[in-house]
């Protein structure tokens, strides 16, 4: 980047989040209306950043010292988690929604957004790779010559079987636009040796799915909240916050959180929203905890065309699994790690579980999937605020639990959590209303007198 801007460096994750957070009050507080949930919002979302630089600081030390701030900052973000939590729990109930637009027009949000959007894509691609977005695109080469490697069982205790198969068409391409490789020697990167090529790959997926998150947000609001200003203001806060800067380039972050997105936008359509949703399960297997949401959703009407995509998404992904497991025991191992059958690790935890007790985590994740049973009976009357709301609610809540990403995978749940805080009244947005009919539901509807 510097070569193309005089002097330019990059902005210190420290710095970043006093000026982010100065920036996001100037943008979207409402200070005419101070005692405002939007304001409460804001307040949430800033109060994530100490935590997140505690934990940033201590993940690139790892020494002694800093072990009690990163005990610090894990706890901090297991707080304002639970308050986001409880704030998204609470909001379908929530039917006064005034319109409280950004303190900006919308072509200055746009052109901050795009602004915003194309530096952090540059830190990406002239920055290092992520150790575990270099290991999927390893995989991604095992897989695609059905070869098992100590990588693949050792990833199988943390991302889903379908996660790798997502870089084999960028790796190809990559491979084309680049060409062969020559004598060039591997490098090695915090104990991971990666070519040219598969760092290249991880780039571009980072890329590809930063750009579909930010488009996705803008398209939600243009399509369902008939105000395309509210998606750009979700977005631009989006790519503000202090923990898009630090992780821009982590796919295992950014991916389901683009699918999770997606699969909103396509609503309507309960084939695509389906499909999308079961390749965002085959990725890392925490969405099928919104299975129960998303049923009762189109429960009265478009339940059977969901799930025939998604089961028809998730058949798709277990015959690639056929044609790329290097024996039957990957292929079994694959689909038990696919549908989550198997004990909750107790032993070696990250995050805020290495300071606690294991055994208490099997509490928390019983909570978590009685939250989720619980969305197929309330609200009685599902509609799109439910569905953003909830989905943000349980991807926030896997956050509690889940051992490996040190509870900073925060792209699960942020994009949707955003549309939630910036949403207008979407009371008339239910199934029935909005999901066209087939010709058997016209045919099982009476007829008026």
């Amino acid at each position: 980047m510097s070569e193309i801007l005089f002097h330019y460096e990059r902005v210190n994750p420290t710095t970043w989040a006093y000026l982010s957070s100065l920036l996001t009050i100037a943008l979207f507080f409402k200070f005419n209306r101070f005692f405002s949930v939007r304001n409460l919002d804001l307040v949430l979302l800033v109060l994530l950043a100490p935590g997140l630089l505690c934990v940033k600081y201590a993940l690139d030390h790892r020494a002694e010292q800093v072990a009690g701030l990163a005990q610090f900052g894990y706890i901090w973000l297991f707080s304002v988690s639970g308050l986001l939590l409880v704030r998204m729990l609470i909001d379908s109930a929530m039917v006064r929604r005034p319109l409280l637009e950004p303190n900006m027009t919308s072509g200055g949000l746009g052109f901050l957004t795009g602004s915003l959007l194309l530096f952090l894509l540059a830190n990406v691609l002239n920055g290092s790779a992520l150790p575990g977005d270099l290991s999927a695109v390893q995989r991604a080469d095992n897989l695609q010559h059905g070869v098992a490697s100590e990588l693949e069982s050792d990833a199988l205790t943390t991302h889903g079987p379908g996660f790798p198969f997502l870089f084999l068409l960028p790796h190809i391409s990559t491979q084309q636009l680049l060409g062969p490789q020559g004598d060039e020697p591997p490098t090695t990167e915090s104990g991971e040796t990666a070519s040219v090529n598969q760092r290249m790959t991880a780039k571009m997926m980072a890329t590809l799915c930063q750009l579909l998150i930010v488009l996705g947000m803008v398209l939600v609001a243009k399509r369902h909240f008939d105000n395309a200003r509210l998606g750009i203001a979700a977005a631009t806060l989006y790519l503000m916050l202090p923990y898009t800067a630090m992780w821009t380039g982590s796919v295992t972050h950014a991916l389901p959180g683009a699918l999770l997105v997606w699969a909103v936008l396509m609503y309507r359509r309960p084939i695509a929203a389906g499909a999308l949703l079961s390749l965002a399960c085959a990725t890392i297997y925490y969405p099928y905890a919104l299975l129960p949401l998303w049923i009762s959703f189109y429960w009265r009407r478009g339940l059977g065309r969901f799930l025939g995509g998604f089961l028809v998404m998730l058949a798709v992904v277990v015959v690639t699994l056929v044609f790329t497991s290097a024996d039957t025991a990957t292929f079994v191992a694959h689909l038990r790690q696919m549908f989550g059958l198997h004990w909750p690790q107790l032993a070696n935890l990250s995050g805020v579980w290495q300071y606690w007790e294991e055994w208490s985590r099997i509490p928390v994740i019983a909570a978590f999937v009685g939250l989720a049973i619980s969305f197929a009976f309330w609200p009685a009357q599902k509609n799109l605020a439910t569905l953003l709301s909830g989905t943000a609610a349980l991807m926030l809540g896997v956050q509690f639990w889940h051992a490996h990403s040190d509870g900073l995978a925060l792209a699960w749940y942020l994009p949707v959590l955003l549309l939630t805080v910036f949403r207008p009244n979407l009371e008339n947005r239910m199934a029935l209303d909005v999901v066209s009919p087939t010709r058997w539901d016209r045919a099982a509807t009476p007829k008026a007198a």
